[in-house]
C-alpha cells in the first residue's frame, strides 16, 4: 500500500515537472520569437458625429370609448379613410364572439367552396396540389424564421384543408350532398346572423377620418412635437423637452401619421452645426430601436443659443412606416465613410526602393509606404496608401501603380516584427 503511494507521488511530481518545462519553453519561444503576426480585413472608417433629438411626424391620435380593444391595421399600416382601425368591446365577451365570427365567417367560406364543388365538379387533384403548395409556404416561412405571415398562411392552409375534406366526404349522390353541404351553410349563416346583431349591441368600431399610416402607440408628445412647431424650435426647448415625460391620452386607441414626410431634431454645437447647410444631404444612422440608414435633407439650422446650442431640422419621406414606434433617439450623422484594410498602426514602415525610368532607364531611390506580409515562409513588402491614421490601427489601400500580385489584400497576414525586415526574408517557426 505504501509502495503504491510512494509510485503515485513520484508520477504526479514527474507530470508537474514536465508542465513546469513546456510552461518555460513557451515563455522562453515567445520571448526569443521576434515576429507577431496579425490578420488584416476589410474596414471602414466613418466621419461621424453623435447627436440625440426627437422623431416628427403629422399624426392624428384616434380616441375610443374605453372597454377592450382590438386593433386591425398592422403597425406601420396604411389604411384608407373610412376604415375600420378599431374595434371596441364593452365586456370580454364582445373579444370572444369576435373571434367566433372569423371561426365561422372561415367555416362559411369552405362551405361554398364545398358546394360549388358539389353542383359543378372540379379537379380534386389541382385542390390537393394547392395543400401541398400551402404547406411548403408555411414550411419555408417557419424554416426561414420569417414569422410575419405565419398566421394568414396558417389560415389558408387550414381553409384548404377543410375544403378538401368536404370535397372528397360528398359520397356516390351528388344531390345528397349538395343538400347536406347547403343544410350546414344555412346553419353557419344563421349563426353569423345572431352574432352579428348580438355584437351591434356591445361593440364599436373606431374609423380613420383620413388616410395615413397607422401606429398602435400614442406617447403624448403628438401635440407638443408637430412639424409647423420645427419652423420656429429653439434648442433650449428641445433640452425641456428632452426633460417632460408627457402622458398619453388613456382614450387613445392609436394614431395616424397623415403626411409620409417625417423629421428628425436635435440640438448641436455651433462647430458641428457649421458642417450642415440647408439643403445639403447627410446619412442618418439608426442603430438602437431600428437598424437602418436614411439619406436626411437638412431643412433647418438655427441660430446658436447662449450655451453655443442651435437646433437642426432634417428631413425625409423613406421608411415612414418602419419608423413609427420610434420618437426620442441616439443616431450617428455619416458625413462621409472610407473604405480600405486595417492593418496595425506599428505595422506601417517606410524602405527605401530602387526604381527605374522607363524612358531613360535610369535608377533612382524612392522611399515607399507598405506594410510587410507573411507569403509562403517569406516577408514580402506591399505598398499601400494610407487613408486614414488612428491610434491603434490604419485604414490603408494597395498603392497606385501596384500590380495585383503585389496588392496588399484583405486576409493577408501582417508581420510585426523587432527586428529589421527585408523583402523576401526567410520567416522561420521557431
Amino acid at each position: 500500500m505504501k509502495q503504491g503511494k510512494l509510485i503515485n507521488r513520484i508520477m504526479m511530481l514527474v507530470l508537474l515537472a514536465a508542465v513546469v518545462v513546456y510552461l518555460a519553453a513557451s515563455a522562453w519561444r515567445s520571448f526569443r520569437d521576434p515576429y507577431t503576426f496579425v490578420m488584416s480585413y476589410a474596414y471602414t472608417v466613418d466621419d461621424s458625429l453623435e447627436a440625440t433629438g426627437f422623431l416628427v411626424r403629422e399624426e392624428t391620435v384616434l380616441s375610443g370609448g374605453g372597454g377592450t380593444v382590438e386593433l386591425l391595421p398592422e403597425e406601420g399600416e396604411k389604411v384608407a379613410r373610412g376604415e375600420k382601425v378599431a374595434l371596441l368591446y364593452q365586456s370580454g365577451e364582445g373579444l370572444e364572439r369576435r373571434q367566433e365570427l372569423e371561426s365561422l365567417t372561415l367555416e362559411r367560406e369552405q362551405l361554398e367552396y364545398a358546394l360549388e364543388r358539389a353542383q359543378t365538379g372540379g379537379d380534386a387533384s389541382q385542390l390537393s396540389q394547392q395543400v401541398l403548395d400551402a404547406i411548403a409556404d408555411l414550411h419555408a416561412s417557419v424554416a426561414a424564421g420569417d414569422l410575419t405571415r405565419l398566421e394568414e398562411e396558417a389560415q389558408k392552409l387550414k381553409s384548404l384543408v377543410y375544403k378538401r375534406e368536404y370535397t372528397f366526404s360528398e359520397g356516390e349522390g351528388e344531390g345528397d350532398a349538395s343538400a347536406a353541404i347547403q343544410a350546414s351553410l344555412d346553419e353557419v349563416e344563421a349563426q353569423i346572423s345572431a352574432l352579428t346583431a348580438q355584437a351591434a349591441q356591445d361593440t364599436t368600431a373606431v374609423t380613420a377620418g383620413q388616410s395615413g399610416v397607422f401606429s398602435g402607440q400614442t406617447d403624448g408628445f403628438e401635440s407638443q412635437l408637430t412639424p409647423d412647431k420645427l419652423e420656429t424650435i429653439t434648442a433650449a426647448e428641445l433640452a425641456q423637452l428632452a426633460r417632460q415625460q408627457p402622458e398619453a391620452d388613456p382614450n387613445a386607441v392609436g394614431k395616424l401619421i397623415t403626411d409620409a414626410t417625417w423629421y428628425f431634431v436635435f440640438a448641436a454645437g455651433s462647430e458641428e452645426a457649421q458642417r450642415l447647410h440647408q439643403g445639403s444631404s447627410v446619412t442618418v444612422r439608426f442603430s438602437r430601436d431600428w437598424s437602418g440608414e436614411v439619406d436626411m435633407t437638412v431643412e433647418r439650422v438655427g441660430e446658436p443659443e447662449e450655451d453655443g446650442q442651435c437646433a437642426v431640422v432634417l428631413s425625409t419621406d423613406r421608411y415612414l412606416s418602419e419608423t413609427t414606434l420610434l420618437r426620442r433617439q441616439t443616431v450617428e450623422l455619416v458625413f462621409d465613410s472610407r473604405e480600405g484594410i486595417r492593418v496595425p498602426t506599428e505595422s506601417i514602415r517606410v524602405v527605401e526602393q530602387t526604381v527605374t525610368d522607363p524612358e531613360t532607364e535610369e535608377e533612382s531611390q524612392v522611399l515607399t509606404t507598405g506594410v510587410f506580409v507573411l507569403v509562403g515562409q517569406q516577408a514580402e513588402f506591399k505598398p499601400v496608401t494610407v487613408v486614414e491614421q488612428m491610434e491603434e490601427f490604419a485604414l490603408v489601400v494597395p498603392a497606385d501603380g501596384v500590380s495585383d500580385s503585389e496588392a496588399l489584400r484583405a486576409g493577408d497576414q501582417i508581420i510585426l516584427s523587432s527586428v529589421e525586415l527585408t523583402d523576401g526574408a526567410v520567416i522561420l517557426d521557431s
